[in-house]
């Protein structure tokens, strides 16, 4: 036998790769987190970990025993959030982390549903990360509000419960006086070769940008890049080039200033969801927030 209680710090490690990093999460020194990692393995009798470099790593004996404590922690969560529920539920702090453009669209129904709820303080963090750095931040939020391209989900989401909020459609954004301004639908061919205003690369957005160029062997000439959805749009208003824009939360600031028309040829969309990790999920609270969330979407897309 072996003391359970060891085991979450096998999992940090899964998930944050250091032994410094799951120190500084688990607000302990990195000697008092490697005492309890040979202290776990001596009494597992197999090694968990192996030096490499100037780290470690998991072995495969480590990165099985870590995949069981994702099970061991849903467990106890699960028996925990019973109890609270036999207790009355309903109260306790829920960290939300949230992009950007999601934060323009949810939020503020978000926030109205939560009333209902007094006793769920939600906090919120602003991130703003590429399509396969979301699911790394839930080992420390409750909720991650994230968002990738229409296709396969980005690796590492396996341990994770993933809730679909929406789909958006990715609408293309025309300077004023752009020869194709007046159209409703334009086709890759027609701007493909037109100057970008663009996000990071490995964002979802730019990654329908590379397909577009992949589909018709032109690459993009992206002027600019930036993360932030209201530059990109007044780069366009202002006539320096045309952008990949999302469709309902764009849409309410292009009357007057840039136009929007549907893009033929290719479904360019990307999917907002929520990820939880598994023990985290079964609260109470974070069900309700998730809920909330799930009715919140559904307004944006009515």
């Amino acid at each position: 036998m072996f003391d359970v209680t060891l085991l979450p710090v096998l999992r940090e490690l899964a998930e944050r790769g250091s032994v410094t990093a799951v120190a500084a999460a688990t607000h302990r020194t990195p000697s008092a987190v490697s005492q309890q990692l040979q202290t776990l393995q001596r009494q597992v009798g197999v090694p968990l970990v192996e030096r490499i470099g100037r780290g470690v790593r998991l072995t495969e004996h480590g990165r099985v025993l870590a995949g069981l404590a994702n099970g061991v922690a849903t467990a106890i969560a699960t028996v925990d959030a019973a109890w609270q529920e036999h207790l009355g539920g309903g109260s306790g702090t829920v960290d939300l982390a949230i992009f950007p453009s999601a934060a323009e669209l949810l939020l503020p129904g978000l926030l109205t549903r939560m009333r209902a709820h007094p006793g769920i303080r939600l906090t919120l963090s602003d991130v703003d990360v590429s399509e396969g750095e979301f699911a790394p931040l839930t080992a420390d939020h409750d909720v991650v509000v994230g968002h990738r391209p229409d296709g396969a989900a980005p690796a590492g989401r396996a341990a994770l419960e993933t809730v679909p909020l929406l789909r958006e459609p990715l609408d293309v954004a025309l300077p004023p006086g752009h020869r194709l301004a007046g159209h409703d639908r334009v086709h890759i061919d027609e701007v493909v070769d037109e100057t970008w205003i663009g996000v990071p690369e490995d964002y979802p957005i730019d990654r329908v940008l590379t397909a577009m160029a992949a589909a018709t062997d032109t690459p993009p000439e992206v002027a600019f890049r930036t993360i932030h959805l209201p530059v990109i749009e007044n780069l366009v208003a202002a006539g320096h080039g045309v952008a990949l824009v999302p469709r309902y939360t764009s849409g309410t600031r292009a009357p007057g200033r840039f136009h929007l028309a549907e893009l033929a040829d290719v479904r360019a969309g990307r999917r907002i969801e929520a990820l939880v990790r598994q023990d985290r999920a079964v609260r109470p609270v974070v069900r309700t927030v998730l809920e909330a969330l799930v009715a919140t979407a559904l307004d944006v897309t009515a």
